[in-house]
């Protein structure tokens, strides 16, 4: 992801008069050692009747020797320097083992050689305290850098000073400001009084404006900039010329772009020279433009190309609209923190501290956004086996009419902080509300933990344990037990509100009132069930008597088809007024006694009021219909608003509603999820999307994840696209099956819908298997299924689920994993079901908005497509090409081509290059050779991971992904035909011609690290691999290539990559140009050669290059793991 830039850098003298000059020198010209790739340089004098002449100075420094035949009236250098930004990491060095910690001495001959750069200048006052003030006790050697250089950088103020010459130290630290070179020249000075060698580096400072802004510190320029600069550099035995630069604190890196680097400054002046006595006019110019720039993920699209992109999607819109489609679009993308990306709870854990901590900040920032009078609600998610406690999922609700569901957003407490709240407010409470839904005071009745069951846990334990001593480092029954003793058993946990509606929608309005009744318990007191849930998780449901005979009949799910009325407006919501005359009373035996004759049912369901750490939570019944449920929180809020409780929501979510608008924050091994609500349109799914990539961003949390070898990769989670309708009678899905048969016959036919958005882990026990991955009469049975599906709609909702069910599954019969996941369209199972909704889940995270837009624009391009003229085509059976041709970048290009042709052939012009920077994502590239007219690039693959077979492990049956195989894609342009061909560690790379004159592509496939357990555990490590271009006529390896796996100077990453350029510059450190096979190629023993003996006895000159192999099953790739075939 290089961005290429030219640096137009002009000095100009204008003379009052003729004037001879004397011979000049320029030093602006990047330095033999420059890290940063120059692509060409230019040097133009006038006047132009001069003599130039290129030398080297002492130090390997180009200098210009300028001569001038004839008095002029003006002089000029114009340099222009185009660059490749490639990141440069400037803390990837090593260093002399006696080297590694300061301070530290120079051997005697390395000494020797440095004395130029020890050279000490006569100290002052205020240079000696400076150096006293500097720490010089033994510490690493970076952090001794880091540290001098910062401290000289607040130090010494910066500020632009045109005198010529270069303060020295004692000036610069009496003034306490001072130019780029005094701060260069002072911090060479310090370290040579420190005993380290250091040289003066004069150059030109390239900073461009960074894509976005960060959330530490300075951002850097607010534009392209690039200037004359200064620097330090320090020589470290073995890393050599290290740059510091004091003006920033940073060290020098890829902007850093040296002309001249002396042990003195007077050396290093950019121009030299003398004229005549004269009036001279100076002027200068210093410019920066970019020429070229890779897609990248901060930066996927110019402005131009934004404006293209929205402009189709409105332009989809209103085909939408004209046809009736009615789609809607939603998804659930994943967020990592920015922070900590080794923990467990960013990898493999479902739930964590931070991860919850960082939920919630993401979930107020987004309840901000979308609905600042939207309900919190904090309920229980997915439980699944193995894992200790439920999970948490953190929701905001909202009403689509507009009416606010929580007015006082302050009266919604936050979930970690103390208000210092007990069950005395939970009694207050909740007796407040039984007032305003005209209940009687006494449905609000006490609960207690179950002190008999954990006084028997309490006997059970060793003699000599203290139990509140162990909560903290206990398991999870320890701690609830000195929760609990610390509490008392004769504290109650919270109240209990029976509560039901009394019959369903619609009634009249004098038929709408709340139902409760008291719980008879043969214990005299509800005794909750031992844990540390929530209350309303816990309640003794199955204690109570059986004399609610109709209470218990189970009433079906409200069906999602059916219609809805309007919502009630908050204002128009009624509510009995409280008597708050024995607010106080905090038992109930304060209550009469007798038991009301009233309710002849007990009621099941209920409100729990608990105070837990300090906070009043709520945890709400189940309620049928949206109507009770937005009149209850109407209550509550009421409620807690007179009071002055702010509350937690919690317990069960609002029904599932049309007219109800939900987000929610879950977790998943390794992510947060948020599942978005669906957006009617293309505007709104820009604005939502866009706000929660912001969001998220001003969260901590990010898209993207970094690999200890730099690989760029997203979250591991996905972004799951939802397609459904305002309703489920509007989902264009059920109302035209045909709609999802052109679909799947379409991304089955292209290859590259699959791969080219795909995260790493691909194939047929992934989490999105592509519908022919599986069992091979698959496709047979899909044909069967198709042949009974009309075009146009349909009356019957449920065709779809019927002909579908079993065939999109995975291997396992898993509905759920599956490229198209059918669970929310019309389930048999339960209301929940049937939403109408498709989910896309073989689609990774994009790291930016802007991309994750262009993948939806797609899909709605492919919606309005079938949706005019379905597709209808025989599947194809791909084979083995699948996982063979379609794991080359080149060959998934190709196919992705062909998709926006189609879709450009029909109408709709998406562009191919609005997929350039999923491409640089998905397969990132590693370098480049040019050997004369051939140029070899290299480019990761799609590999796909298998799962094995089951293990015994610690932690009892498990079954491990094999991921040490990888593969990568071979691009050669320029080749001649029968002449040249490419091997890797000897063995011949299948290279197919592109259909261009002279490219060929192909692929490697090679063991690149050795785990305990994987598929064929004998075969070892094939890396790293060399690549040699051979010519066949002279039988020698003109040249090649090196990729290693890891760092090859044996450097072992202990952290991952920080953010992107780290990433991005371990993986260049991995690709060499300069390891190719030497001499003429030897074929291995195995195969024979042809060889000519000469008279002379002079060594026999091997002749024929490493044989064509048979494909066999996957002729596009080398299986460096497969033994040769003949």
């Amino acid at each position: 992801m290089t961005i290429r830039v030219a640096i137009n850098h002009r000095t100009s003298y204008k003379f009052d008069r003729p004037v001879s000059m004397s011979p000049h020198t320029v030093r602006l010209r990047p330095a033999p050692h420059s890290r940063t790739p120059i692509h060409s340089y230019s040097l133009k004098i006038k006047p132009e009747e001069h003599f130039i002449n290129w030398q080297q100075d002492a130090f390997g420094n180009y200098l210009a020797r300028l001569v001038f035949p004839e008095k002029c009236t003006e002089f000029e250098v114009d340099v222009e320097v185009i660059a490749d930004m490639t990141v440069i990491n400037p803390f990837d060095f090593f260093v002399e083992e006696y080297a590694e910690d300061f301070p530290f001495e120079y051997s005697k001959q390395v000494k020797k050689e440095l004395l130029p750069y020890l050279e000490k200048l006569e100290s002052g006052p205020l240079f000696n305290q400076f150096l006293a003030s500097v720490d010089v006790k033994k510490r690493a050697i970076n952090d001794f850098l880091v540290e001098l250089n910062q401290q000289v950088q607040g130090e010494i103020e910066y500020l632009v000073r045109l005198e010529p010459g270069v303060q020295s130290p004692e000036e610069t630290l009496e003034k306490a400001k001072g130019s780029c070179r005094d701060s260069a020249w002072l911090l060479v000075q310090l370290l040579r009084h420190l005993g380290l060698a250091a040289r003066f580096a004069s150059g030109y400072l390239v900073q461009l404006k960074p894509d976005e802004k960060s959330l530490d510190g300075p951002s850097g320029a607010e534009e392209d900039f690039t200037d004359l600069h200064a620097w330090c550099e320090v020589f470290l035995p073995g890393a050599g010329w290290v740059g510091l630069d004091p003006t920033s604190g940073l060290f020098a890196s890829e902007g850093h772009i040296p002309l001249a680097c002396t042990p003195h400054p007077v050396s290093a002046a950019p121009i030299a020279g003398a004229t005549d006595k004269c009036e001279v006019e100076f002027d200068f110019s210093n410019t920066v433009e970019r020429i070229l720039e890779d897609p990248r993920v901060t930066k996927p699209y110019s402005e131009e190309q934004w404006q293209q992109i929205l402009a189709l999607g409105k332009a989809v819109d209103k085909e939408f609209e004209k046809n009736d489609v009615r789609l809607t679009m939603g998804g659930e993308p994943t967020f990592v923190s920015i922070d900590d990306m080794e923990s467990t709870q960013w990898n493999t854990d479902a739930i964590g501290d931070d991860k919850l901590s960082l939920a919630k900040t993401l979930l107020l920032r987004l309840r901000d956004r979308y609905a600042p009078e939207g309900l919190l609600h904090y309920g229980q998610g997915k439980w699944y086996p193995g894992e200790e406690i439920p999970r948490w999922a953190l929701g905001v609700f909202w009403r689509k009419d507009g009416e606010p569901l929580w007015k006082n957003p302050e009266f919604l407490a936050r979930i970690d902080k103390d208000y210092g709240l007990d069950v005395n407010d939970a009694v207050r409470f909740g007796r407040y509300l039984c007032d305003l839904i005209a209940l009687p005071r006494r449905c609000c009745q006490l609960a207690y933990e179950d002190g008999l069951y954990y006084l028997m846990q309490e006997q059970n334990l060793p003699k000599n344990l203290d139990i509140l001593a162990q909560k903290i480092k206990g398991d999870l029954d320890r701690r609830r037990l000195a929760r609990l003793i610390e509490q008392g058993f004769t504290v109650p946990s919270g109240a209990v509100i029976p509560l039901e509606r009394s019959t369903g929608w619609p009634l009249e309005e004098d038929q709408k009132i709340w139902r409760s009744s008291l719980w008879p318990m043969k214990r005299e007191r509800i005794t909750l069930i031992p844990g540390d849930s929530p209350m309303g998780l816990r309640l003794p449901l199955n204690d109570l008597p059986e004399l609610a005979e109709k209470a218990d009949k189970v009433r079906p799910q409200r069906d999602p088809f059916e219609p809805r009325e309007d919502l009630a407006k908050r204002s128009e919501m009624p509510f009995s007024t409280s008597d708050t005359s024995s607010e106080d009373d905090d038992t109930l035996g304060s209550e009469d006694d007798e038991e009301s004759t009233d309710y002849e049912n007990v009621v099941r369901t209920a409100m729990c009021v608990e105070a837990r750490e300090g906070r009043l939570h709520i945890f709400m019944p189940p309620l049928e219909y949206l109507e009770d449920y937005v009149e209850l929180i109407a209550a509550i809020e009421e409620t807690a608003v007179a009071l002055e409780l702010p509350v937690i929501i919690e317990g069960y979510e609002p029904p599932r509603d049309p007219r109800m608008q939900k987000l929610l924050v879950t977790p998943d091994p390794g992510v947060i999820e948020v599942n978005v609500h669906p957006s009617n349109n293309w505007e709104e799914l820009v604005a939502t999307t866009t706000s929660l990539y912001e969001e998220a961003r001003l969260s901590r949390l990010s898209t993207e994840k970094f690999m200890l070898d730099g690989r760029h990769t997203g979250t591991g989670g996905g972004n799951h696209i939802t397609l459904g309708g305002a309703t489920p009678a509007d989902s264009p899905i059920l109302r035209r099956p045909d709609l999802l048969r052109s679909l799947i016959t379409f991304w089955q036919h292209h290859p590259s819908l699959s791969y080219l958005f795909s995260g790493m882990f691909i194939g047929p026990t992934s989490q999105a298997p592509r519908v022919d991955e599986g069992r091979d009469e698959m496709l047979y049975e899909l044909e069967v299924a198709f042949s009974q599906m009309s075009d146009g709609e349909v009356p019957q909702p449920w065709l779809v689920d019927r002909l579908l069910r079993n065939l999109l599954i995975d291997i396992t019969g898993n509905t759920h994993r599956a490229e198209f996941c059918i669970d929310k369209l019309y389930s048999p199972n339960s209301a929940t079901g049937r939403l109408g909704i498709l989910e896309f889940r073989g689609f990774e995270m994009p790291p930016h908005s802007r991309m994750a837009l262009v993948q939806a624009l797609l899909l709605r391009c492919l919606v309005a497509r079938f949706w005019d003229k379905p597709y209808q085509k025989p599947l194809i059976r791909w084979g083995t090409e699948l996982h063979d041709r379609f794991m080359l970048p080149h060959y998934i290009w190709q196919d992705m081509k062909s998709v926006v042709e189609d879709l450009q052939a029909h109408g709709y012009p998406f562009e191919l290059e609005w997929l350039a920077a999923f491409e640089e994502f998905r397969f990132p590239h590693y370098g480049r050779v040019q050997l004369d007219d051939i140029e070899i690039e290299l480019r990761w693959a799609v590999e796909p991971w298998h799962v094995l077979g089951e293990e015994s492990s610690s932690f009892g049956t498990s079954r491990y992904v094999d991921s040490s195989v990888e593969r990568l894609q071979l691009r050669a342009t320029g080749l001649t035909e029968g002449r040249y061909i490419l091997s890797c560690n000897g063995r011949r790379v299948p290279m197919r011609s592109t259909g261009r004159h002279g490219e060929y592509v192909g692929g490697v496939r090679y063991r690149a690290w050795q785990p305990p357990s994987a598929l064929h555990p004998l075969i070892g490590v094939h890396v790293p691999l060399t690549f040699d271009l051979i010519d066949t006529w002279n039988g020698r390896s003109i040249g090649g290539c090196t990729y290693h796996v890891s760092h090859p100077g044996g450097r072992s990453y202990e952290t991952f990559p920080v953010n992107s350029f780290e990433a991005e510059s371990r993986r260049i450190n991995r690709f060499e140009t300069v390891s190719h096979t030497q001499g003429p190629f030897t074929p291995r023993p195995e195969i024979n050669a042809l060889r000519e003996f000469f008279p002379n006895q002079q060594a026999p000159r091997p002749m024929e290059p490493p044989p064509e192999e048979s494909p066999g099953e996957y002729p596009y790739i080398l299986d460096m793991r497969s033994p040769r075939r003949k």
